[in-house]
């Protein structure tokens, strides 16, 4: 049998915007990181970027079960001795809910360089609008 191998050049990329309004963090995010790397596709080739574009809205009203909206903590180290931070999902989502999103889906990509620019292809707005309306997002609902 032979295996055919897919360039970046042969495959288009698409972009589809996502409205996080009450869909679940978790779920929401595999779906997405699968769309991202291009899993969904039939010419998915794992050492190669073949994804597409994701724009996530609405991302302040992302819906989490049980009891991590006060439970759920976010670290991060400054670098400095003993300067490790911690956050509550309740406190980011007031701060920066895009942040919520982008670490979910940052979580289940490839964590090389790869996954880095696969990473970039996610854009994530708190509200209703964004920028991208000139590459014509296609709606998706997960």
């Amino acid at each position: 049998m032979k295996t055919t191998a897919f360039k970046k050049a042969d495959v288009k990329e698409k972009w589809y915007l996502v409205d996080a309004e009450g869909k679940v963090l978790g779920r929401m995010a595999t779906e997405i990181a699968n769309i991202l790397r291009g899993k969904n596709k039939p010419v998915f080739t794992p050492n190669q970027d073949l994804g597409d574009h994701v724009v996530v809205v609405n991302a302040e009203k992302v819906a989490l079960t049980g009891k991590k909206e006060t439970q759920k903590t976010y670290y991060h180290h400054t670098g400095y001795i003993g300067g490790i931070k911690s956050t509550t999902v309740k406190k980011l989502r007031a701060e920066k809910p895009e942040r919520i999103i982008k670490s979910a889906v940052n979580g289940m990509l490839p964590k090389t360089k790869l996954g880095n620019a696969i990473a970039k292809k996610l854009k994530v707005y708190a509200g209703e609008s964004h920028p991208h309306h000139a590459q014509k997002p296609e709606v998706i609902s997960l």
